[in-house]
């Protein structure tokens, strides 16, 4: 028999998934563990095995497609068992049933037509909006009569010339826009949603529809739509969200609008530059995410000051051929670590979090240091832990590690956890001083500007010397600015006498 095989659950509480990559294709044999997919979520890439022996039937999303957990996403031929016959594969009466029970999964992917349903993954109904093609009026080749890719495209060539050419998503709206030079019509979104209003007083959809209508804030009533249950009008998950796309236009042509306004004098009305739209989303949403909340959680004080690191660089110097004979690329940022530890353990409610929730201070006598890393998908921040347990030659070669792994996205998550403080290198690629943001829950991180020569005044005199910016950022419900003006201090005391760490 087929066995479906839906996303499961790949993090800790992760909603969707998008397929980075398949790494099978239909018909291959399978065996159980066997990795078929890559799986991006907020929180990393993984790898999605296979859990039976037997071969790919159908693969039911395409790579760059976005998945809710849950969701159907390729089917298996189990060996020795009979294939599911195509009549078993259709929706049963409670499926089709409308209600306000919970919706089955692979609602969305179903289309009531006069001669009858049509089923067709995401993806392809996407394609055919794209390509004009009514997707009820296709004949699908897949199992089942699925629609595929190739159906649509088909479809789109030799289709009749109604169906050909690009479709706007909103089709059959009035546009919600306006470009800049048209004659004529309201530029507002204001007038334009209120022409597209149903202005329903009641409206039937399924209980994933109504969620996500909450999610865009829309009305259901508000939406247009021609399909009807039981007599009463009723609204699909993808009318929601061209009206929501519609609302959103209207908005931005009021901002464009206002912003046309001022510049016309200047440009002559004419639009300048080009826009790109790219999406927010995985791994990239979740550093947006939780930097909103650190920003908005934690009331954030940032400190600055400068480090002569004369002696730090003589240091680095005497070392660093010794560190390559061992194969070990020495790099600052273990005296650093070694630094901010010595200063952690005078001042331990840096290496702290905050328990909201039971009006804590958790004072962590552990030293888990997290290094951020910029990678093409965004800030990472690996955990090196136990700092305080190790020397500059196994640190420095954790770090390098772990960051080339961030880099490679082989990263586990269990290696960006835990940390108790982190490390922010942006004079890496340029740069004196900023505002880190604090990795929540932790309450205290220490950003590095760019170490290079700079003049210092001393005894009267101006001189050359190599100096390391510093950028403090702390959790003012928890630390005050004088303890962390100590802490700073003490990081520097460390970094300009580097021989001090002998002591630790």
């Amino acid at each position: 028999m087929v066995r479906e095989f839906k996303l499961p659950d790949v993090g800790e509480g992760v909603a969707e998934g998008e397929i980075v990559q398949w790494l099978v294709s239909e018909g291959d044999e399978v065996s159980e563990d066997q990795p078929v997919a890559e799986v991006e979520t907020d929180k990393a890439v993984v790898e999605v095995p296979s859990p039976v022996d037997g071969s790919v039937k159908e693969i039911l999303a395409e790579e760059g497609e976005v998945v809710p957990v849950g969701n159907v996403i390729i089917t298996f031929a189990v060996e020795g068992e009979e294939e599911e016959t195509a009549e078993s594969e259709a929706p049963t009466h409670s499926q089709e049933r409308v209600s306000e029970e919970p919706a089955e999964i692979g609602e969305e992917d179903e289309t009531e037509t006069p001669a009858g349903r049509t089923f067709a993954p995401p993806n392809v109904r996407r394609l055919a909006r794209e390509l004009g093609v009514d997707i009820s009026s296709v004949s699908g080749s897949g199992p089942s009569g699925r629609v595929t890719e190739g159906d649509v495209r088909e479809a789109a060539e030799g289709g009749n010339e109604e169906t050909k050419g690009p479709k706007q998503l909103d089709e059959g709206l009035p546009s919600a826009t306006r470009k800049a030079g048209e004659e004529g019509g309201s530029a507002t979104g204001a007038d334009t949603a209120d022409l597209e209003s149903a202005d329903r007083d009641r409206t039937l959809a399924a209980p994933a529809t109504r969620k996500l209508a909450e999610e865009e804030g829309v009305d259901l009533n508000r939406v247009p739509t021609d399909e009807e249950r039981d007599g009463e009008a009723f609204v699909t998950p993808e009318a929601v969200r061209q009206y929501a796309t519609a609302q959103r236009e209207a908005q931005a042509a009021d901002a464009a609008a206002v912003a046309e306004s001022g510049t016309e004098a200047s440009t002559g009305g004419e639009p300048t530059g080009s826009e790109e739209r790219l999406p927010y989303r995985g791994i990239r949403r979740t550093i947006g995410r939780q930097m909103a909340n650190s920003k908005f959680t934690a009331p954030h004080v940032s400190h600055h000051d400068t480090a002569d690191v004369k002696r730090l660089v003589e240091a680095r110097a005497d070392l660093k051929d010794r560190a390559e004979d061992r194969g070990v690329k020495l790099t600052y940022m273990p005296f650093i670590m070694k630094a901010i530890v010595a200063a952690l353990k005078e001042f331990p409610e840096l290496n702290a979090s905050l328990d909201e929730e039971a009006e804590e201070i958790v004072v962590k006598h552990y030293y888990n240091i997290g290094i951020a890393v910029a990678t093409d998908a965004g800030l990472m921040v690996p955990v090196v832990r136990n700092v305080d347990e190790k020397g500059l030659l196994q640190l420095a070669s954790e770090v390098n590690e772990l960051a080339q792994k961030a880099r490679e996205r082989s990263i586990s998550r269990e290696e960006m956890q835990g940390g108790t403080f982190t490390i922010t290198n942006f004079g890496a690629i340029g740069g004196e001083y900023a505002t880190p943001i604090i990795n929540h829950p932790e309450v205290g991180i220490l950003g590095l500007g760019k170490l290079t020569e700079r003049p210092v005044a001393e005894d009267g005199e101006v001189r050359a010397a190599h100096t390391l910016p510093l950028s403090l950022s702390i959790d003012h419900r928890v630390i005050d600015g004088a303890e962390a003006a100590m802490f700073a201090n003490r990081v520097i005391e460390y970094l300009e006498n580097p021989t001090l760490l002998l002591l630790e």
